[in-house]
């Protein structure tokens, strides 16, 4: 009986410690997802980014002044050529979840062989300016190490000048006309952490107000490099300008975005 005692305490030792590992690896597989589920310490409080970036799109569709339309197309692949002038630049601020971003763009496009679709004329000369500033409010309902998640909502200012000179036969002084409108947009945006260094972006976001619709969507990837992030990926707008004042746009823009996230605070 002694023997029997002592057998079954040394079967009960072993599947003690047999049951031990998995208990451990258990949780250390708590420990671990909770670490990724959670945000980092460093990720709370205030935060400012500034990002300077430059966008190079193409357009595609049709503008028009005074009865006077065009249809213009300018590939990505063809965009410096045609590409005059812009300035572009985001700033992000963030406490906590609460995310305030704002965008702005200034950029001016031409297309020295638009297509006349209203005039008897070989082509049209078409420069466009437009001023784009996008406020937005949002709140970050996902904030984990690998993973996060924005929904966000705001206004979207337009101004849209176009000029149309009707080849041969006008020199100089074309058809000019300008709107101005503004449009609420709601939207989302993606970010996934690859490593603590490597990120991809996905954003968009739609509306309309002013215009019957536009809508845009932005793919991005980012590789931090000490303090900044530099970025690079694709940026797709598209405006449906309701035929209202002296000018209207049906147009679509997309092209390579590059950009350097810069944090302030």
């Amino acid at each position: 009986m002694h023997r029997l005692n002592q057998l079954r305490f040394v079967v009960a030792t072993l599947a003690f410690g047999l049951s031990m590992p998995d208990s451990r690896a258990q949780l250390q597989g708590t420990v671990a997802t909770e670490k990724t589920d959670t945000p980092e310490p460093a990720d709370q409080g205030w935060h400012v980014d500034v990002v300077p970036y430059l966008w190079f799109p193409g357009i595609n569709g049709t503008v028009g002044v005074r009865e006077h339309d065009a249809s213009v197309h300018v590939t990505a692949r063809n965009v410096l050529s045609y590409f005059d002038f812009g300035l572009m630049g985001a700033v992000e601020t963030r406490y906590n979840r609460i995310i305030i971003p704002v965008d702005f763009m200034w950029v001016r496009l031409k297309d020295s062989k638009g297509i006349p679709l209203t005039d008897d004329v070989e082509s049209v000369n078409t420069k466009i300016n437009e001023d784009i500033f996008t406020p937005k409010v949002g709140y970050r309902f996902v904030d984990k190490i690998r993973f996060k998640a924005d929904a966000l909502v705001g206004l979207r200012y337009w101004h849209l000048g176009t000029t149309l000179t009707l080849q041969p036969t006008q020199i100089s002084n074309g058809f000019y006309g300008a709107a101005n409108w503004v449009d609420a947009v709601e939207g989302a945006r993606f970010q996934w952490f690859f490593t603590p260094k490597a990120m991809l972006t996905i954003a968009g976001d739609a509306g309309g107000g002013g215009s019957r619709l536009d809508y845009q969507v932005v793919g991005l990837i980012g590789y931090k490099v000490k303090r900044v992030t530099l970025q690079g990926g694709w940026r797709y707008l598209v405006i449906h300008k309701k035929h209202t004042g002296d000018t209207f746009a049906d147009l679509a823009m997309t092209g390579v975005v590059l950009g350097v996230a810069i944090p302030l605070k």
